[in-house]
């Protein structure tokens, strides 16, 4: 079995925590003694910090794991900038049949109890990524009850001197009326647009409506 030390540490840190390049290739190397691996390449990105997102010593140690193999870090704070970035950096060993390890927090996944303390990582970084859409969705239905803006300004209406309500643009709406009086007679998307053409109605862009234009304006 084979090991791949992962070690970062910024100048900042290598000055201030005493957690160096060093310390850290030691404690993986003792990790892999201990668990009977062979620690077969160190990667490493001296004066890095963990926000930096262009790291290619974890690069290249990601593409070097392979199946069977564990990636070693001394901290999950020297690995990811979150545990969004673990989760992912996880997903990928995952997929190459490789294992990771972390020493401080006692994160093994070659083993049952690190599996399931690493899923439930995975858990509540879901759950928190459902909790901000569903704020999101929340917001954004209350915005839209108000008469307010929703992402881009919809067909038929318009800005509002406050820069937030939205109001109707009469020229507009009688387009809308008359693709809805269309559809309610049974016409399809592609017909309404043809005949919106034929009475000169254009779209903002000065083009005939497209399809989905017309869905939009019906639904």
């Amino acid at each position: 079995m084979k090991a791949y030390a992962y070690i970062r540490v910024s100048t900042e840190e290598q000055a201030t925590d005493g957690v160096s390049l060093d310390a850290q290739k030691a404690k993986v190397a003792a990790w892999a003694d201990l668990n009977g691996y062979e620690l077969a390449g160190i990667f490493m990105d001296a004066g890095i910090s963990g926000t930096k997102a262009d790291r290619p010593g974890l690069a290249a140690a990601l593409a070097a794991v392979g199946k069977g193999d564990a990636l070693v870090v001394y901290s999950l704070s020297r690995l990811s900038r979150s545990t969004k970035h673990t989760i992912e950096i996880s997903e990928r060993l995952d997929k190459a049949g490789a294992d990771l390890v972390s020493i401080s927090e006692k994160i093994d996944t070659t083993t049952a109890a690190g599996k399931m303390v690493f899923r439930m990582l995975a858990v509540m970084a879901e759950f928190e990524r459902d909790q901000l859409a569903e704020r999101t969705t929340t917001a954004m239905q209350h915005k839209k009850a108000k008469g307010e803006r929703v992402g881009a300004v919809p067909y038929g209406k318009a800005l509002a001197g406050d820069g937030v309500a939205l109001v109707d643009v009469p020229a507009e709406q009688e387009i809308i009326a008359e693709a809805r009086r269309l559809h309610t007679a049974g016409l399809s998307l592609r017909k309404i647009a043809a005949v919106l053409a034929e009475k000169g109605f254009k779209a903002r862009n000065g083009k005939v409506f497209a399809a989905t234009q017309i869905q939009r304006m019906v639904a």
